[in-house]
């Protein structure tokens, strides 16, 4: 360049970067949201948007499915619960 003038930073071009989550999803980052593979998720059958070739997963759709599973340790406590019902154990 010309002597005694320092070479300007490069303009670099703006990140798409936003600060929400999209609300529909491709596989790979449905499966990355619900901590599983593509080929898990799949098995799953959940439901699937489609625009133009593009099969879509709703992230509310998403959450409706971890919602619903249960906590650890939960379908044990159900399965005593029915055992003190069998011996007539009252629950305090």
């Amino acid at each position: 360049m010309f002597p005694g003038i320092e070479k300007r930073d490069e303009l670099k071009p703006m990140s798409k970067s936003y600060a929400f989550t999209p609300r529909l999803v491709q596989e790979t980052a449905a499966a990355h949201y619900l901590g599983m593979s593509p080929s898990k998720l799949r098995s799953l059958g959940l439901p699937r948007r489609v625009s133009g070739g593009n099969k879509l997963y709703d992230i509310r759709d998403l959450d409706a499915f971890a919602d619903a599973l249960p906590y650890e340790g939960q379908e044990t406590w159900e399965k005593n619960e029915e055992t003190d019902l069998a011996f007539e154990i009252a629950a305090e």
